[in-house]
C-alpha cells in the first residue's frame, strides 16, 4: 500500500502547472475524455454530483458548463493547493453557490448514505492507498440507482500501440512533465502508478466486489484510458 503523504504533497508541489501539463502531455485529449464521461450520466434531471479527487476542478466545472442535468456539485480532494486552484476557477465562473469544494479523504467520505445521484473520479483512483475502501465509500454515499463513473489510465491491448505508449510513459512523459512542472519525481510516479494499477476486467471486478452492478468498460483512444460505468441497484 502506498504512503499517503508523499502522494498528496506531490500534488501540492505541481498544482501551479497541473492543468498546463495535462493539456500538453495528453495533446488535449484529457478534456475530450471528460466530455465523453458526461455522456454516461443518467437522464435524470436535477442531479447532485460528487467529484472525488477533484484536483483543479475540471470535472465539476465541465459538468455545469456542458450538462444541464447537474444542478449542484461537491468536489473533494486532499491537496490544498489543487483545491485552491479549483476554487479560483469556480469563483471566476461565478459558480460558488452551486459548487462546493472541500478537503476530504476518498476512503472515508464525510457524507451521509444515499446522498448523491452520481459520483465521478477522474484519474484519481490509482492515487488512493486503499482504493477498494474508496470504492465502497462511494457506493455508500450514492443513492439507489445512482451511477459511479471512474476514468483512469489503462494499457492498450494492441501490442504495438502498447509498446509506443509505454515508451512515451517511461521515457518522454517523466522528463517533459518534470521540466514543465519542476518536479521530475511527480511524473516518474505517474507512469509507475499506471503500470502498477489494475485495469479492464480486473478493475471491473473490484468495482463489482464493492456492490455495484451493470458495470461497463469504455476504452478511450486505443485503450490508453478507460471509463468504468457502474450502477448502485
Amino acid at each position: 500500500m502506498r504512503e499517503r503523504k508523499p502522494v498528496w504533497s506531490m500534488f501540492d508541489r505541481i498544482a501551479h502547472r497541473y492543468d498546463l501539463v495535462n493539456r500538453l502531455l495528453s495533446l488535449g485529449q484529457d478534456q475530450r475524455w471528460r466530455k465523453k464521461l458526461l455522456g454516461h450520466f443518467s437522464d435524470k434531471k436535477d442531479q447532485y454530483l460528487l467529484d472525488v479527487a477533484t484536483g483543479t476542478g475540471d470535472m465539476v466545472l465541465m459538468a455545469f458548463e456542458k450538462d444541464k442535468r447537474v444542478i449542484n456539485a461537491v468536489g473533494v480532494d486532499l491537496s490544498k493547493e489543487m483545491l485552491s486552484r479549483a476554487k479560483q476557477k469556480v469563483e471566476a465562473k461565478k459558480l460558488s453557490k452551486s459548487i462546493n469544494l472541500d478537503i476530504a479523504d476518498a476512503e472515508n467520505l464525510p457524507f451521509e448514505d444515499n446522498t448523491f445521484d452520481v459520483v465521478t473520479i477522474v484519474f484519481g483512483i490509482r492515487n488512493v492507498p486503499d482504493y477498494k475502501k474508496a470504492i465502497s465509500s462511494m457506493f455508500r454515499v450514492l443513492k439507489e440507482d445512482g451511477r459511479l463513473l471512474i476514468m483512469e489510465f489503462s494499457l492498450p491491448n494492441n501490442k504495438l500501440i502498447r509498446q509506443i505508449y509505454l515508451f512515451y510513459f517511461r521515457h518522454i512523459l517523466p522528463k517533459l512533465g518534470g521540466w514543465i512542472s519542476g518536479s521530475l519525481s511527480a511524473y516518474q510516479y505517474l507512469n509507475q502508478s499506471v503500470e502498477d494499477f489494475p485495469y479492464g476486467e480486473a478493475f471491473s471486478n473490484e468495482i463489482k466486489n464493492a456492490g455495484f452492478n451493470d458495470i461497463d468498460i469504455y476504452p478511450l483512444t486505443f485503450g490508453v484510458a478507460s471509463i468504468y460505468c457502474a450502477k448502485k441497484t
